[in-house]
């Protein structure tokens, strides 16, 4: 069964840096696109990266770019965001998710979804 698991969050002070991980298992990370989601309260759900490994894809959102990295290491089978220069704006449940295209596709059409770790950014 396609499944992740999000685990990594936690309480920063603004300005800090955070590593989130997406544990991936039921499939590897050369089969589908991993993305990673966030969410605040009232607020959607934005895409904040995304990476295809099989295609030489990766994404990053222009609210974190320059801050944030996606990265993958096959061996492990998992998928991290490497968060720097973190700001009160980026407070959110982050989610990590698949999708079987190449990226491009918004949350609506990512799936088996993980349960997501709190990023808190103090001000």
């Amino acid at each position: 069964q396609v499944q992740v698991m999000e685990s990594g969050g936690g309480l920063v002070q603004i300005g800090g840096s955070l590593r989130l991980s997406c544990a991936a298992s039921g499939f590897t990370l050369e089969e589908y696109a991993v993305g990673w989601f966030r969410q605040a309260p009232g607020k959607e759900r934005e895409k904040v990266s995304c990476i295809r490994l099989s295609a030489n894809i990766t994404y990053i959102a222009y609210s974190v770019k320059d801050r944030f990295t996606i990265s993958a290491d096959n061996a492990k089978n998992t998928v991290y965001l490497q968060m720097n220069s973190l700001k009160p704006e980026d407070t959110a449940i982050y989610y990590c998710a698949v999708d079987e295209g190449d990226c491009s596709a918004g949350y609506k059409l990512f799936g088996s979804w993980g349960q997501g770790t709190q990023v808190t950014v103090t001000s």
